[in-house]
């Protein structure tokens, strides 16, 4: 299916884009990273991330990350053909190395142990180290909760926040998610960066040619701006002031010390080719309600106080309509988006 949407009149939309399925999406992105070196299991899995964020409406981690990251795997900064492993260090806990490589195969290979084991025990810790960016979150434990597990994931990202009172970025972006699983009804799922938006949503706006809202981002100076490039040269702004910065400490300990990866301090750019490794962590957690307490009745109890409230809705309600949508009619991406991932699939 291939339809054209031109922006609408007064939008700041720069070009026009492009509906297709998200069958036809994966497939392409898959083509265009098996066509530039990455190996067809990491491509199908990047793809597939890719392509369920876009759905998702985190177009941040979406079709924008592919020319960074086919960029990457060709200068070597992520290994697009290595091989994930994983080590118990306990009954309930796991370790996995993602060599270097791309986030996604090392996530699937934390899932699907990370799962057995949570289900044999009623929970798994699972640590991820030497990793890369690793997209939306809410992916990934919406997948957990789909196994009738509760599932928590953090992760860090490269420097982009201010200790609270400091002008210079120290800590990541540095995310948190949630999701828990509903007897008749898809999982809730929370989703959240530790500044007021993800960084990923700048780097869309600079390369899409979109001002940002006021209240996103710092430039270089520590003043507000507008202007994505000032801002991905400057800070975020964290959520919460800082109770926000208190949280990405947090995520910092759990994605990076207690997995041995990199300190956002220490991490390279995720959308550039130069430098090593970025060398990133993240943490899951995965818990099985257990029967005895009637997790699933006490929960629709829970979110039916919320849904009952004028005007209250439950988190995720947005991502679950674009889902749909998408499923249904397809994902609308940026032409040039598009075009470039046509090109780098050698069509």
């Amino acid at each position: 299916m291939r339809a054209v949407i031109a922006p609408p009149a007064g939008s700041n939309m720069s070009a026009d884009k492009e509906i297709i399925t998200m069958a036809e999406a994966t497939a392409l992105l898959h083509r265009a990273f098996a066509a530039n070196g990455v190996s067809d299991a990491a491509a199908r899995s990047v793809a597939q991330a890719l392509v369920a964020a876009e759905a998702e409406g985190q177009v941040g981690h979406g079709f924008s990350r592919l020319a960074d990251y086919v960029a990457q795997a060709k200068s070597g900064k992520v290994n697009g053909r290595a091989q994930p492993n994983c080590t118990e260090t306990g009954p309930a806990a796991l370790h996995v190395d993602a060599a270097h490589g791309f986030a996604y195969p090392a996530l699937d290979l934390a899932f699907a142990r990370g799962v057995v084991a949570a289900k044999a025990n009623g929970c798994a810790a699972v640590t991820v180290t030497r990793s890369h960016h690793c997209g939306a979150l809410s992916v990934q434990v919406d997948r957990i909760a789909r196994e009738g597990l509760i599932g928590l994931m953090v992760a860090n990202t490269p420097s982009a926040i201010a200790p609270w009172g400091a002008s210079t970025p120290l800590f990541g972006t540095n995310p948190i998610a949630f999701a828990a699983p509903r007897a008749d009804a898809s999982p809730l799922v929370i989703d959240l960066s530790l500044s007021r938006v993800a960084r990923g949503k700048v780097m869309n706006a600079k390369k899409t040619g979109q001002p940002i809202p006021e209240g996103w981002a710092l430039d270089a100076k520590g003043q507000p701006t507008t202007d994505p490039e000032a801002a991905l040269a400057g800070s975020m702004v964290p959520i919460g002031e800082a109770k926000g910065m208190a949280l990405a400490l947090m995520v910092e300990i759990l994605a990076a010390v207690l997995s041995g990866a990199n300190f956002s301090s220490e991490m390279s750019s995720y959308f550039s080719a130069d430098g090593p490794p970025p060398g990133s962590g993240q943490f899951l957690l995965m818990l099985r309600p257990g029967d005895s307490v009637g997790f699933a009745a006490r929960l629709e109890a829970l979110l039916g106080e919320i849904t009952a409230m004028d005007g209250a809705r439950l988190p995720g309600s947005r991502r679950l309509a674009a889902l749909a949508a998408a499923e249904q009619d397809g994902v609308a991406v940026p032409t040039a988006y598009l075009d470039e991932a046509r090109r780098l699939a050698g069509m």
